[in-house]
């Protein structure tokens, strides 16, 4: 395990120093000398205070007068914040291992996005943000393929921007819906029947269809979404919702290799449940027009599925005539070694719909030709994205692919597997079922209240992570997550996990 490690300081370029892991698990001992691999990088934590510090809880009540403040963890720096790591308001320098839910591609102030929105000829794309379903400005159709275009998934040519992760899967939803009653109809002309009756809310104008999804899902919180949403009861409570099918999703166990058999069945059983939920409420009079399902169950647990189950899971999608939505908001961008999660599986036509959104810093969806609106105002709002967003998504690319990051996304997912591997046999009464693709990854803590004293321990140590599901912690690095900060980070979480024996 130590040999796949790069030691403090080492660099890509240079050969890979000896590390060796002291029996007791203590330290990673590296003969390099310490030293950032991120140009713009920090050289490690710097806590003045705990977590949140005076400042911080200062503001935090003057917020309080104004919002709700429950979720706020503590107030940020953003101008001193650099590459991997987050300064506070009291000048606590944190290692961001949670990168704003997922959210932040290259890093804190990276100095090309710096560059770039210091150039006078970007000034009016930042202050006029157009309604752009009915004025967009003259370079969108330019900006659109030189940034979203240039990472389509496989199949398809066609994208639809939007603002955030929820409208994305909510308009995409919406998509599938209008697909779907098309086919029905055999062409795209509503009756005057549909045209009255959906105006109050019923059938056939308002069609009793439904979406299946996945118990641990995550869609996000708008009203649509939240009906596919099944991660945590808080999210969902007292909102009314819709009478769609929920479908088991796998629950593999851990270690894969020792468990093959046993996960192969689970797959197979859960695949056998979609298909008799897809009957059943087609016989409700509720027919599945979509299936929607994220690659990696990322707020409901880190739950991981086969390439296997995926390719079925798609084969079923086609025979019942079912659209087929992949959710990419946080696996999307780079963080599991490929740009797309579900390129892991290995498919020409992967899925029907891809929404994004979070490392993409615009949201939307991919989708197939026959997917496409028929009518204009029927996926539509005032903003439907922001050009200013596509712009710095497009040199956000332009950095991963001049520097490799989705390469450095692999090597360092391995060091960083590795050694939750490692802490793992170390601490097999705290810890198990370490899993991952690239940097996604994750772990399980014996119990939810060791796992959130162990956030917030780490937290006053300098490292920010996050957690997700019932008892995990999720690792969500930005790109520029190098070995070194994997090394940093494994001392540091070590040295927590230590005094929780």
């Amino acid at each position: 395990m130590a040999d796949s490690l790069l030691g403090p300081g080492a660099s890509a370029t240079v050969s890979v120093p000896i590390i060796s892991l002291d029996v007791t698990m203590r330290r990673y001992i590296s003969k390099a000398a310490a030293k950032s691999q991120v140009e713009f990088d920090y050289d490690g934590p710097s806590m003045k205070t705990s977590v949140p510090g005076p400042r911080s809880q200062e503001l935090t009540k003057q917020l309080g007068d104004i919002q709700n403040v429950g979720a706020v963890n503590f107030f940020c720096n953003y101008e001193e914040s650099r590459g991997n790591y987050l300064v506070d308001v009291d000048n606590n320098r944190m290692l961001d291992i949670y990168t704003q839910i997922s959210s932040i591609p290259i890093g804190y102030n990276h100095p090309a996005l710096l560059k770039l929105m210091a150039n006078p000829n970007h000034l009016s794309t930042l202050v006029n943000r157009p309604a752009l379903g009915i004025l967009p400005p003259e370079n969108f159709p330019d900006k659109l393929t030189e940034s979203l275009l240039s990472v389509a998934p496989s199949g398809m040519t066609r994208v639809q921007t939007m603002a955030c992760g929820s409208c994305s899967n909510e308009n995409a939803y919406k998509a599938m819906f209008i697909w779907y009653r098309n086919k029905e109809r055999g062409h795209s002309t509503p009756s005057g029947d549909d045209l009255s009756t959906c105006m109050i809310n019923q059938a056939p104008g308002c069609p009793d269809l439904s979406i299946l999804s996945f118990m641990g899902a995550f869609h996000g919180r708008t009203l649509g979404c939240l009906a596919t949403t099944h991660s945590k009861a808080i999210h969902k409570l007292d909102v009314p919702s819709f009478d769609w099918p929920i479908a088991p999703f796998p629950r593999l166990q851990y270690p894969l290799e020792e468990f093959t058999k046993e996960n192969t069945q689970e797959e197979a059983h859960c695949l056998e449940e979609v298909e008799d939920l897809i009957v059943k409420w087609r016989q409700k009079g509720k027919p599945v027009a979509g299936i929607v399902i994220e690659p990696i169950q990322a707020e409901g647990g880190d739950n991981h599925a086969s390439p296997d189950f995926f390719r079925s899971l798609r084969n079923i999608a086609r025979k019942h005539g079912c659209a087929f939505h992949v959710d990419e908001v946080q696996t999307g961008g780079g963080s599991t070694g490929k740009f797309w999660a579900h390129e892991h599986w290995g498919m020409d036509d992967p899925a029907d719909i891809v929404s994004f959104s979070k490392k993409l810093l615009t949201g939307g969806y991919f989708h197939k030709d026959e997917l496409q609106a028929d009518q204009p105002y029927r996926i539509f709002n005032t903003w439907m994205g922001d050009p200013s967003k596509n712009l710095l998504l497009a040199e956000v690319l332009n950095v991963i692919r001049r520097e490799n990051l989705l390469e450095e996304v692999t090597r360092s997912g391995k060091a960083l597997l590795n050694g939750l591997y490692a802490l793992q046999a170390q601490y097999p009464g705290m810890l198990s079922r370490a899993r991952g693709q690239g940097t996604f990854c994750a772990i399980d803590i014996c119990d939810d209240a060791t796992r959130n004293s162990i956030l917030l321990k780490a937290r006053d140590k300098g490292v920010l992570l996050g957690g997700c599901g019932d008892r995990s912690i999720r690792f969500r690095p930005a790109l520029v997550f190098k070995e070194y900060h994997v090394h940093l980070f494994l001392n540091i979480f070590n040295d927590v996990l230590n005094q929780h024996k």
